[in-house]
């Protein structure tokens, strides 16, 4: 409850600037359709709508207001309309028995899912064996850390058509392993991070008491190291799988995909539907919401069998 109550006061106050920002983000929409109803709206040119700030024309014509919170393709839709759509692209399509139709978001989410997980472990892997070599190696560290930190200052968005084109120039063919790249290449960093700070977490006295036993450097690794670095690799873990879903969901956007949550976004924006957008961002949230509580859970197991107590 002490957990519970926090997040849903949270929540709770998310939702309600949600719903308040809809009316004037929906306004200039709004008046327009009453227009076009018959209805009298001030001022009643749609030019002069369009240069006038969204509270003026609230004040102004504040019994339509309301009618920004039901149009058919709002700006900003409100959380009843994204909850309808996504129950209608999710639960109710997997009650019909299509729950794999390229309709539903459940086929979309299970087309990035396998896409992350690839770039998630791809991208774990790179990461410790990094953290590994850089603790063991001042010219490692000395020479990659500094381009491991300035990979990172790179805009995604700009990298990401780059490694498309270029797996495609050396024949890779398909595009999960390119979106598993980028997945990985924004994955790798935190796990590098907090493994490089777990790895050197163990403190002076307890290194010299393993060299004083004269402890080969692998018994030191795996008996003092890797078990101190657990807590921080979990923590980078949590981090770096929302990364890797937010990478396959950008590689998807310049490759033509027509399968997956990236792919479900840009077609919503090229067909015009903000509800589809939307709901296939609620859908990456929820995505990510499960995967980061699934490693918690093995986190709590993990900790819990090595007599670390939460």
């Amino acid at each position: 409850m002490t957990r519970f109550l926090p997040v849903l006061t949270v929540l709770l106050a998310i939702l309600a600037l949600w719903v308040l920002a809809v009316a004037p983000m929906n306004i200039w929409q709004a008046l327009d359709l009453a227009e076009r109803e018959g209805v009298a709206v001030t001022p009643d040119d749609a030019r002069t709508r369009s240069e006038t700030s969204a509270f003026v024309l609230m004040t102004r014509n504040p019994g339509e207001i309301g009618r920004g919170y039901s149009l058919d393709r709002p700006r900003l839709p409100t959380p009843v309309q994204v909850g309808r759509e996504l129950w209608k692209t999710t639960g109710a399509m997997a009650m019909k028995g299509r729950a794999f139709s390229k309709r539903s978001l459940i086929f979309h989410g299970w087309v990035t899912l396998q896409s992350t997980l690839f770039g998630f472990a791809l991208g774990t892997l790179v990461g410790i064996l990094g953290a590994v070599a850089i603790v063991y190696s001042r010219t490692i560290e000395m020479s990659v850390m500094p381009w491991a930190i300035i990979s990172q200052t790179v805009p995604i968005v700009a990298l990401a058509p780059m490694i498309i084109v270029l797996s495609s120039q050396i024949g890779i063919e398909g595009r999960a392993l390119p979106k598993a790249i980028i997945s990985a290449y924004l994955c790798f960093f935190p796990v590098l991070v907090g493994m490089v700070k777990g790895l050197r977490s163990p403190s002076r006295e307890q290194l010299d008491l393993l060299r004083t036993y004269n402890t080969p450097r692998l018994a030191e690794f795996l008996k003092l190291r890797l078990p101190a670095s657990v807590p921080y690799l979990f923590t980078s873990l949590k981090v770096g799988i929302a990364a890797a879903l937010v990478g396959t969901i950008v590689g998807e956007l310049p490759t033509g995909a027509i399968s997956g949550l990236g792919a479900r976004i840009l077609i919503g924006d090229q067909f015009g539907t903000p509800l589809a957008i939307w709901s296939a961002l609620f859908a990456a949230a929820i995505l990510a919401g499960v995967l980061v509580t699934l490693l918690g859970w093995l986190q709590g197991v993990t900790l819990k069998r090595m007599g670390v107590r939460p």
